[in-house]
């Protein structure tokens, strides 16, 4: 181990199981994320109708603009907020490794929603808007959980942890994910009488985790801090 608590080059075990450093899982992770953005401005398309004027298509397209605004400014926060975990774990097992899995997967979908709200709003049909709202909470849920799933394992192993931290940070942040997995369905839901009002909670809750990013109780003087 270095003076600094994280396992050297060759890594190291415990418990029986193989530990190694967390810089390569956060330079990973860092590069699926740059992808997530790069591909959310693929939807944004070049006005091809010869019918129409190029303004106007242009102007049509302001639902794909919103929804690309908004989640490159959702993957910012996750971006975000990974560096913030990353800052608290000292080592990596196998276990951790499938729970960043699961959350890149989860992350790497978002273009596909994006893409459906956008176009659902272009269309201005009620059915569609329905189903596009519907469609990006689902996978923001899964974001969630993901979340969830990554701060319980690490309450449970504190092995993995930087000397300054202690498990309780992350069985709080617990809660913190948990926000996101009730909110979500429940934007969903919202969505079937009222997509708009739906738009605002979706929108809500990644400035939420923006502000929170330092953890659940950032304001405050912690010790895991």
């Amino acid at each position: 181990m270095d003076a600094a608590g994280a396992p050297d080059r060759g890594g190291s075990t415990a418990g029986g199981r193989r530990l190694s450093a967390s810089s390569r899982v956060e330079a990973f992770s860092d590069g699926v994320l740059a992808i997530v953005m790069t591909l959310l401005v693929l939807d944004l398309r070049i006005p091809i109708a010869e019918h129409e004027s190029t303004l106007s298509q242009l102007l049509d397209q302001w639902p794909t603009y919103l929804a690309y605004l908004a989640s490159f400014g959702y993957v910012g926060v996750i971006w975000v907020n990974h560096h913030q975990l990353f800052t608290r774990i000292g080592a990596v097992d196998s276990g951790l490794l499938w729970c960043n899995l699961a959350l890149l997967l989860a992350t790497s979908v978002l273009p596909f929603p994006t893409a459906v709200l956008g176009r659902a709003f272009q269309t201005r049909r009620l059915a569609d808007e329905i189903t596009g709202v519907v469609v990006y909470a689902v996978v923001a849920t899964l974001m969630a959980a993901a979340w969830l799933l990554l701060f319980h394992y690490l309450s449970r192993h504190e092995r993995l942890l930087a000397r300054h931290v202690s498990p309780s940070f992350f069985a709080a942040e617990r809660r913190r994910a948990l926000l996101g997995v009730l909110a979500y369905p429940l934007a969903a839901v919202v969505a079937l009488w009222q997509p708009i009002a739906s738009l605002v909670i979706l929108c809500a809750l990644p400035v939420f985790y923006g502000l929170t990013s330092e953890g659940w109780r950032w304001g405050r003087r912690e010790a895991s801090q």
